[in-house]
């Protein structure tokens, strides 16, 4: 597996991963809206973790230079 985001893009990822599950875990989101934060928030984070995007390797694309 190797990495197809750039340095930035893990940043922007890992932040947003963060953030979402947090909103979630501490109530703020519910509901609907609140699984919704949860899946995006756990796929942001994970794939900023490991800086690979099973999508961009589908349609063959990266962020990385």
């Amino acid at each position: 597996m190797s990495v197809n985001e750039a340095g930035w893009e893990r940043v922007v990822r890992v932040v947003l991963g963060i953030i979402l599950l947090a909103l979630y875990f501490m109530g703020n989101v519910s509901g609907t809206a609140g699984i919704i934060a949860l899946i995006v928030g756990i796929i942001a984070l994970v794939t900023g973790l490991f800086g690979f995007c099973p999508l961009y390797k589908v349609i063959g694309f990266s962020t990385k230079k």
